[in-house]
């Protein structure tokens, strides 16, 4: 009985001193200049669908939930939006070249229609982020577009 008691005091003391670890939770601030909801005069609907459904890991305008305070989940949330805001950030969309816009806009399109985007672990924690069939079918049109309009 004693050793349980010591096996669990331990684990608090662990849980309460990985509570020191720091996680950055900043948002660097957004340049409207390159941030692309300004550059593509993306219309109010699917303005909406983007800051609703994406905007929380891919751009620096994440709104970080009080449970990603706690470690370690505050770490797989950091994580999980450093790794999002690699594949695409709404944010610097003017800083990536033709190539990659392409790329992106590609990907974008085939995810949100494959219903990979957003995740379903997100989705779960945000259900307003949940995309119906039409609102899927909006934004892919939308990326799908650019594409075609080689307005990226």
């Amino acid at each position: 009985m004693k050793t349980w008691i010591k096996v669990l005091g331990y684990v608090a003391a662990g849980v309460l001193l990985i509570q020191l670890i720091p996680v950055d939770q900043s948002n660097p601030p957004v340049d409207k200049t390159v941030n692309f909801m300004d550059l593509q005069k993306t219309p109010a609907s699917v303005r909406q669908i983007i800051e609703k459904s994406c905007y929380d890991c891919h751009s620096f305008e994440t709104k970080y939930p009080p449970v990603a305070k706690i470690a370690p989940i505050s770490w797989s949330i950091a994580h999980n939006v450093q790794k999002a805001r690699e594949n695409l950030n709404f944010s610097t969309w003017g800083l990536y070249n033709s190539d990659q816009k392409k790329d992106i806009l590609k990907r974008a399109a085939e995810m949100v229609e494959e219903k990979k985007m957003p995740v379903p672990g997100y989705i779960a924690q945000h259900p307003e982020a949940r995309l119906n069939m039409e609102q899927r079918k909006a934004l892919s049109s939308f990326f799908k577009e650019m594409l075609e309009e080689h307005q990226y």
